[in-house]
């Protein structure tokens, strides 16, 4: 696997060929509405705090509020996603946000509303998003050919930062003409309207699969994975390295508003429609930008053409400067998320795709959570300006640590699911939940190859620890030094059949023929269970164990 900054695999064609699936397009338009309720719903909250004593921090905290539940409820939420039905799922969560929303909407009218009250609500709303995200998220491989993924992830970023544009600039109309009780009710609408959709779609049947994950166990392979997974963990660091410091234009934008520039709600609408309208621009381009630029080279620009916009916000107080940069600033914005989040989306095996898209999750909303506090806290002992310096000088030195750490080149990682080993036969059949299990692959290999056979199997137990082994050594026999053995554990034998059976992938299962190639005989294959395991269907004398 290489790490440069040449091609990394990205979207071709045209940006709106998802649209063309009635399914997705369905989805897509309801999950659009959604999106502006939201972001109306953000205004209202942010507008309710802007004027009371300490608005700085309580201010940053409504985006705190939001995207905290990302953090703490991502993992879980993937769980879920993996293992249950993801439209019944989806649909639950959205009427408990309907629910939320409508409560919010009467206290406000009734004038009960308190900081407290904003917060807590916002952060159940902020909840029923962390258990949206991931289920979403995996549906859309099923709905979309692969090839159109990178596309699909795009236009789902066009509806979010279409959202910013109409819906800030909607909720400044509905809280001058009607009151801001009314946005929240506009909400509760809106969450509604993707529940409606969600209640009418009905797929069709799915083909049976094995029985699903116990929730603990499914909870550490996913996390397994992502600590084995190179290419995951690199995508993480840099979602963190450019969300961080980019949280604090959302964040204390309407401070910018208020304090820096002076302006109403009218004028942090138009704000926010800049961003939105950059948005929408970076969406529509992202597959000519691709075409035009490297991979890694447009997260660079992209970085660096965001950092500029802090850093002018913190350097020059003129409404029409500031909404003119936003424009770019929402363009780099989505520019870097959607490619990362394609990224995610083309990598991740089908078995562990939801919960390897919570952990993006936990960057994304974790990140902005933190970074939200932190800038909150920086602007209110420090002043806006210096926040947003400091803010824009710590984006460019993450921008400078593309070079180091730039995204991998997967363009040639086969991501498909491969049954390779046969299933094992063993004399004692043992219960699914018998473990831990160990696992002892032998090999006989000729002294010219043992550098490059140690250099493969390395690999391999990148492999073996992705699907499911919870440790994993090679040694090598004192008495005959051309002789290595391969040692795993894998918690439980239900576990280690799902490594046979649909964990692995083509880039696992092709790491294994190179490793094999190079071993002199076939390796001999032994499964070690528990002393007292128990068995549920003994197997005749003599019947075969294979690998």
């Amino acid at each position: 696997m290489t790490a440069t900054l040449g091609k990394v695999s990205g979207p071709a064609g045209s940006a709106w060929a998802p649209l063309r699936v009635p399914t997705f397009r369905a989805l897509w338009i309801a999950m659009l509405v959604s999106n502006i309720g939201t972001w109306m719903q953000t205004v209202g909250a942010q507008w309710l705090l802007v004027s009371i004593p300490g608005a700085e921090i309580l201010v940053a905290m409504v985006q705190t509020a939001t995207t905290l539940p990302g953090l703490l409820l991502a993992l879980p939420a993937g769980v879920l996603a993996d293992i249950f039905d993801r439209r019944h799922l989806l649909i639950a969560v959205q009427l408990f946000m309907t629910t939320v929303a409508a409560a919010m909407a009467v206290a406000t009218a009734l004038g009960e509303m308190t900081p407290a009250l904003i917060l807590t609500l916002t952060f159940a709303l902020g909840s029923g998003a962390a258990l949206t995200v991931p289920a979403f998220g995996a549906l859309i491989p099923e709905l979309v050919p692969r090839r159109e993924l990178a596309h699909a992830s795009a236009l789902g970023a066009v509806s979010v930062n279409l959202a910013r544009a109409v819906g800030p600039a909607l909720a400044s109309l509905v809280i001058a003409w009607i009151g801001i009780a009314a946005v929240f009710a506009l909400n509760a609408l809106s969450i509604a309207v993707f529940a409606a959709v969600l209640i009418a779609w009905r797929p069709g049947p799915m083909a049976a699969s094995e029985d699903p994950e116990r929730f603990l166990a499914a909870l550490r392979a996913g996390g397994r994975y992502v600590r084995h997974s190179p290419v995951t963990r690199r995508i993480l660091v840099r979602a963190t390295l450019f969300v961080v410091p980019a949280t604090a234009l959302w964040a204390l934008l309407p401070l910018v508003a208020s304090r820096l520039l002076g302006v109403g709600a009218g004028g942090y609408g138009a704000l926010m429609a800049a961003l939105g309208v950059g948005a929408i621009v970076g969406a529509i381009a992202l597959p000519h930008l691709h075409r035009l630029l490297r991979t890694n080279v447009a997260l660079l620009v992209a970085s660096a053409t965001y950092a500029g916009c802090l850093l002018l916000i913190a350097l020059w107080h003129d409404m029409l400067a500031v909404t003119v940069a936003l424009v770019p600033a929402g363009v780099a914005w989505v520019a870097v998320l959607s490619t990362i989040n394609a990224q995610m989306q083309l990598f991740l095996p089908v078995w562990v795709r939801a919960r390897g898209l919570s952990a993006y999750q936990i960057v994304i909303f974790g990140g902005q959570a933190l970074g939200a506090l932190l800038w909150g806290t920086v602007a209110t002992h420090a002043g806006l300006a210096w926040a947003f310096a400091t803010a824009g000088a710590a984006m460019l030195l993450g921008a400078a640590t593309i070079r180091l750490l730039p995204l991998f080149d997967t363009h040639h990682i086969d991501r498909n699911p491969t049954v390779y080993w046969p299933e094992p036969h063993l004399e004692l059949e043992p219960e699914p939940e018998a473990g831990p299990v160990l696992v002892i692959v032998t090999y006989r290999v000729e002294p010219a190859n043992e550098a490059a056979f140690v250099e493969a199997l390395e690999q391999v137990g990148e492999g073996r620890r992705r699907t499911g082994a919870t440790r994993w050594r090679l040694y090598r026999q004192g008495e005959h030094p051309w002789t290595f053995v391969e040692v795993f554990q894998v918690p439980s034998w239900e576990e280690h059949i799902r490594q046979h059976s649909h964990r692995a992938t083509g880039f696992e299962v092709e790491a294994e023929r190179r490793a094999y190639a190079l071993a002199a005989t076939a390796p001999e294959v032994a499964h070690l269970l528990p002393a007292g395991a128990r068995s549920g269907h003994p197997l005749p004398a003599g019947a075969p164990n294979e690998r």
